[in-house]
């Protein structure tokens, strides 16, 4: 089933404008959360077809709220991406071991998150 709906994940309001700008460009159809618990929340009701997730943000972060969503059954089969300014091999790592389906680093190229999502099964 290709990707239509995709969940952004960041308290960053640039940041936020900008991936949704760029996906709804591309025909994709997005919804926002400012947060991890409001990421959680909305990833149950709206049933997207992908997370881009940001890991620093107040409250529950991005690892946090992943391991959350990867772990409960009405949302593991969602896939992630991780989106964020935490770019040390550890932290990759420690992405992936969440449940992440795939990891980039900030400022996040638009070519390369178009690519990863068009190559979404």
């Amino acid at each position: 089933m290709p990707i239509k709906k995709i969940l952004v994940i960041d308290d960053s309001p640039t940041e936020r404008f900008f991936v949704v700008d760029l996906l709804t460009k591309k025909g994709y159809q997005t919804v926002t959360a400012e947060n991890g618990e409001e990421g959680i929340a909305k990833a149950k009701t709206e049933k997207p077809d992908l997370i881009l997730m940001d890991v620093v943000m107040p409250g529950l972060n991005g690892y946090q709220a992943t391991r959350t969503l990867t772990r409960d059954e009405d949302t593991k089969n969602i896939p992630i991406i991780i989106c964020t300014t935490k770019g040390q091999e550890t932290d990759k790592i420690w992405g992936l071991r969440q449940g992440a389906l795939d990891y980039m680093v900030k400022p996040i190229n638009a070519e390369e998150l178009l690519q990863k999502v068009a190559a979404l099964p």
